[in-house]
């Protein structure tokens, strides 16, 4: 028996397409930066001047702990994060941009807002409110329960 997969007819597989590809041309946008794909849920989670565990980190970035780990330690091994201890729990560290990190926000910022634009540009103005809307419910519909 064959089985026909029509990918264009796949919700999954789409969305999955368009994430590559959204990784790919903000990588390109990136490159010789300093900064990976990787990096950028910690840069706008940590863009405000704050610090956060890594625990935090984790849950805001969705990926799992030992992902987290890797990437933060290779944000500090290239001077980007700084850890301190959590004054609130002696065992545990908080993470925050450092100067150098800080000083490329508005640069990273400007990336990824170009690469959104070329993909709105796709959509009409009526049409991008009601993508986003579906991509959040399909979001919330995938998530795990807590």
């Amino acid at each position: 028996m064959e089985i026909r997969f029509e990918r264009e007819r796949s919700a999954g597989y789409m969305t999955n397409l368009a994430a590559r590809l959204f990784a790919r041309a903000i990588e390109r946008k990136l490159r010789g930066s300093g900064v990976a794909v990787g990096y950028l849920p910690i840069f706008f989670a940590l863009g405000n001047g704050g610090s956060l565990s890594q625990k935090t980190l984790t849950e805001l970035a969705a990926v799992e702990q030992p992902t987290m780990a890797a990437t933060l330690s290779r944000m500090e091994r290239d001077g980007l994060v700084r850890r301190s201890p959590d004054p609130a729990d002696g065992r545990s560290s908080l993470f925050a941009l450092t100067p150098e990190a800080v000083a490329k926000t508005d640069f990273i910022r400007a990336a990824v807002a170009d690469i959104n634009g070329v993909a709105a540009a796709a959509l009409t103005e009526e049409q991008l409110p009601l993508y986003l809307d579906m991509l959040k419910r399909i979001v919330r519909a995938l998530e795990p329960e807590s």
